[in-house]
């Protein structure tokens, strides 16, 4: 009886080389490009500025939460009303004898005739920190190292302010209420 020839399992060449090769990239789709978000209106950035400071000043009462006011040590207070009144193109909102305050985009902007802790002119304004609890804060700038310039105090309308100067003697106004 004759033999069968086995008939070989290999593939051949021309068929082994084109299994190696990758298969052609097919040429891809193009996505539409994703739509940008629309800007947000400036009311929904003012109220997540606010929800941004109310969640900042609950998480630590103690710590700074925005600045709130400046407020410029002035020797001539009509004088001074006048210039900001002008530079400002707004009446002020307070307008007493004894501080005048105008209303800068929700910030104070603080005219202050009493020269007994601080002097007017270069040096004389004190950026004043909001914090949620004033006797905290206070303590906490002591211990951090500042110096006492002004005890927490009361001064008028349900707000408190102190202030204390840092180690290189700049002042640091504190503020807490309305």
């Amino acid at each position: 009886m004759a033999k069968a020839k086995k008939v070989s399992a290999k593939k051949p060449a021309a068929t082994k080389a084109a299994a190696k090769k990758p298969a052609p990239k097919k040429a891809a789709a193009k996505k539409p490009a994703p739509k940008k978000a629309a800007a947000p209106t400036p009311a929904a950035t003012k109220a997540a500025t606010k929800a941004t400071k109310a969640t900042k000043a609950k998480a630590d009462p103690a710590r700074p939460a925005s600045l709130r006011s400046a407020i410029y040590q002035v020797d001539d207070l009509p004088r001074a009303k006048a210039f900001y009144t002008q530079l400002l193109g707004r009446a002020p909102y307070f307008d007493q004898p004894f501080y005048v305050g105008f209303d800068v985009d929700g910030q104070e902007l603080g005219l202050n005739p009493d020269l007994t802790h601080y002097r007017n002119g270069p040096g004389g304004a004190v950026a004043y920190w909001r914090v949620g609890d004033l006797a905290a804060a206070f303590a906490a700038a002591l211990s951090a190292g500042g110096t006492e310039v002004e005890a927490p105090h009361d001064v008028g309308g349900g707000i408190q302010t102190a202030v204390i100067a840092d180690p290189c003697r700049n002042l640091v106004g504190l503020i807490s209420g309305a």
